[in-house]
């Protein structure tokens, strides 16, 4: 019986990559240096397994920005406006590969960034792969090959890990009409056995194709595709072992075709899944192993031994000890690296965290799960210990409140409207606003500097007092009111100093939630996250973000819009409980923010933004279960909404999302204005608001925020321009595509004076259209 990781957390427990990634892009430290790094973590990921005893250690699980992008390079899947980096001979494979990820604009080139967008349903992004008709492919990086070698080296044996063909496909994208991605694959195949062919000559014993769209809605394509790939590279190579991985939902309809591929091994996610191990052992052939991911692999709960364990029996008693592996549900990249960092922390407090298990304890569980199926040598109260901790969890007075219970069980139909429809409310907001045509605004954060940072670390540390970082935030937040005013901006924003993340800032006032120090997980190259904890029901005790709306509204005449992030994005963006339905938790968050909403309001506050990016992403990876997920999800959205009068304007944004399927659910939120992400794309996400003819007011970003290059008007002219020809003119707002907490100063100011002017190009163009 095997014990078996699909992937590690590449970040590094005290977030060295990120550091050594941002030091690298700001020119301060050479690419030795940060491919050292690389090598470090690597090391220490793979030391760490073998000494807790996994049999099959995944290599090429470390990324420096993102796996999909590197498996872009890896097959030479390199977009043309990118070989110019290329002939710059003082440029490396890794300043192509940041270029690809981040943009570029030195050297007399301004190439922009590729598309990224949400991996499946969770909040990790991944570079989004470009395809064109008649793709060709090559092997161009040895990535892969070179880490596999690098684990040899160190007398460590790895299996190296993969994104399947099939799966990379249909991540991507076609980028000109007159054919479909997944014609591709014969152009792809043989690339994939190139690299084959180099790891079988290395010996090695098995190979991790991750193929989580097995677990997808398939067409009759990609079902020929899957046959075709894996019976090819069988063939091809009878001795290799395949481990072939699925994961975030149940094969479903495809049992028979995942059985039936000529693979050694198939994995499946019996955490989000578990009803589908009856069908799978019904259908499984003699031949075939089964990997069981009977730990969960994206959230922090420590697993149920005994729950577990009546799975792993179940299986064990069809296919025996030579046939059967232990897993993670999916890669441990979701999860943060050590709970044992988590010491001297008065918030997780020792009843919490004995009810918590991080990457480097999910490793340890998947080795004890072994010994306990195979009833090794073992201290009992390792057993007794995990029941103990669920039962206490089970009857803990932290997780229920009565009254939170019933509020969620009272609420009615009027709770979830606004007073009027949009149309009434439009005219009401135009005459209390008194905004232009093509209003401009930012999204809501401003530049977090180092120096902002550390403000909030030594006030709690007890280095600053209360009244001296509140100093320090009145004075940044009227800087930044002052430059937006001189800009020109028409909605402004306080610029949100005071917060730590956009989900954690909130849960920190939110009953129900507790933090982590060191709980950090990866949401995008450099970018990392720490996500609240919800172990109970959660309400609102006080004002959460009037004061310093309030504020910033007093410093100005013109409108500053109150920023809270709505119900489903916190729960989607933090750990949540799982003892009870998300659905439920999600109505308990809304209840808070709409108690903060109306506070609002009350304070004078005249537009409210409730952040919603992670309404697309929450959605169930098969389309028969998405109806029921919208339903909750979009009336959740609407109780925070629904509590203010007419003339206050609620706006919500969402971002790097694929919007055609949901359009009118997303219509149904009732949002007065929605902000979306649309420059990376060049507008194409707008269609589905053209077609759809979407009735509310729309501000479709015009620069990308997650690259450093500026913009120039006459680049977000254009876009306008785009917008403008599918959007009524007078639902058009102006609005970069997302919070600028991650840029810095300079670039910021550049860029938005640069989008105040391209908005004024539009509204005389417009005028002298009138005149005409």
């Amino acid at each position: 019986m095997l014990t078996n990781n699909l992937g590690y957390p590449r970040i590094g427990s005290n977030r060295e990559l990120k550091k050594a990634c941002e030091q690298y892009w700001s020119g301060k430290t050479t690419i030795q240096q940060l491919v050292q790094v690389g090598k470090t973590i690597r090391q220490q990921n793979w030391e760490l397994q073998q000494t807790a005893g996994i049999a099959l250690i995944p290599s090429n699980d470390f990324s420096f920005y993102d796996q999909v992008l590197d498996l872009s390079l890896t097959v030479g899947a390199i977009p043309k406006r990118y070989h110019e980096v290329i002939l710059n001979k003082s440029n490396s494979e890794l300043d192509l590969y940041f270029a690809m990820a981040r943009g570029y604009q030195k050297d007399g080139l301004d190439i922009t960034a590729m598309e990224m967008t949400k991996w499946f349903d969770t909040n990790y992004h991944y570079i989004v792969p470009e395809f064109v008709k008649d793709q060709q492919f090559k092997l161009f990086s040895t990535k892969l090959l070179d880490d596999y070698n690098e684990g040899k080296r160190l007398g460590i044996k790895t299996k190296p890990v993969i994104i399947g063909p099939v799966t990379y496909l249909l991540l991507g994208k076609e980028k000109e009409a007159g054919f479909e991605r997944i014609d591709l694959i014969k152009n792809l195949l043989p690339v994939y056995l190139d690299i084959l062919k180099k790891l079988d000559e290395q010996h090695v014993e098995w190979v991790q194709f991750d193929e989580p769209f097995l677990s997808l809605d398939l067409t009759e394509k990609d079902k020929a595709a899957f046959k075709y790939v894996y019976t090819e590279i069988r063939k091809a190579f009878p001795r290799l072992k395949v481990l072939l991985t699925t994961y975030f939902e149940a094969l479903k309809d495809n049992v028979t075709l995942a059985v039936s591929l000529p693979v050694t091994a198939l994995h499946i996610d019996l955490v989000r899944a578990p009803e589908q191990l009856e069908s799978v052992l019904a259908a499984i052939p003699s031949n075939l192993t089964l990997s069981l991911g009977v730990v969960d692999g994206r959230n922090i709960w420590k697993n149920d031994y005994q729950k577990s364990l009546a799975q792993l029996e179940n299986a064990l008693t069809k296919l025996g000890t030579d046939r059967l592996i232990i897993s993670p549900s999916c890669s441990l990249i979701h999860s943060p690296c050590d709970l044992s960092l988590e010491t001297n922390d008065a918030t997780l407090t020792p009843e919490i965290k004995q009810w918590l298990a991080f990457a480097r304890q999910k490793v340890d569980e998947v080795v004890v799960l072994k010994k306990l199926l195979n009833k090794e040598d073992l201290d009992p109260s390792i057993l007794s210990d995990n029941i103990q901790a669920h039962e206490n969890r089970r009857i803990s007075s932290l997780i229920h409140n009565q009254a939170v219970k019933q509020r969620v069980a009272g609420i009615s139909e009027k709770d979830d409207r606004r007073n009027h429809d949009f149309a009434v409310r439009k005219a009401a907001q135009r005459e209390a606003l008194g905004l232009p045509l093509f209003p401009t605004t930012t999204i809501g954060s401003f530049p977090q500097t180092a120096e902002v940072r550390s403000w909030r670390s030594k006030y709690k540390k007890g280095e600053l007092t209360l009244a001296e970082y509140d100093a320090l935030i009145e004075k940044e937040t009227e800087e930044t009111i002052r430059f937006q005013e001189e800009s020109g901006i028409d909605v402004l924003v306080h610029g949100e100093f005071e917060r730590n993340d956009m989900v954690e800032y909130f849960g920190e006032q939110l009953a129900g939630f507790t933090f982590t120090k060191n709980g950090w997980v990866q949401s995008y190259g450099s970018r990392c996250v720490k996500p609240p904890v919800i172990y109970g029901d959660v309400h609102r005790p006080k004002a959460m973000t009037v004061r310093w709306s309030a504020f910033a509204q007093s410093l100005s005449e013109k409108w500053v819009k109150g920023m809270l992030t709505g119900p489903v994005t916190i729960l989607q963006w933090s750990f949540v409980r799982n003892d009870q339905s998300r659905s439920e938790t999600c109505t308990q968050i809304a209840l808070a923010i709409r108690d903060e909403v109306v506070d609002l309001e009350k304070a004078g506050i005249k537009i409210i933004q409730i952040d919603e990016p992670a309404i697309r992403e929450g959605l169930p990876l098969r389309k028969a279960d998405w109806q029921a997920y919208l339903e909750w999800a979009v009336k959740a959205f609407r109780i925070s909404a629904s509590g203010v009068a007419d003339e206050t304007q609620i706006h919500t944004h969402m971002c790097y999302s694929e919007f055609n399927d949901i359009i009118q659910n997303i219509a149904d939120m009732d949002a007065d204005v929605i902000t979306i992400e649309c420059s990376r794309s060049q507008m194409e996400l707008l269609d589905a608001f053209a077609d759809f003819k979407y009735p509310n007011e729309i501000g479709p970003g015009v620069y990308d925020i997650h690259s450093p290059r500026v913009p120039s008007k006459n680049e977000m002219v254009s876009l306008l321009e785009k917008a403008k020809a599918v959007i009524p003119i007078d639902q058009l707002w102006v609005n970069p595509d997302c919070g600028l907490k991650t840029r810095h100063w300079d670039e910021t100011k550049k860029a938005l004076i640069e989008m105040v002017a391209a908005a004024k190009v539009l509204r005389e163009s417009v005028e002298e259209a009138v005149t005409l």
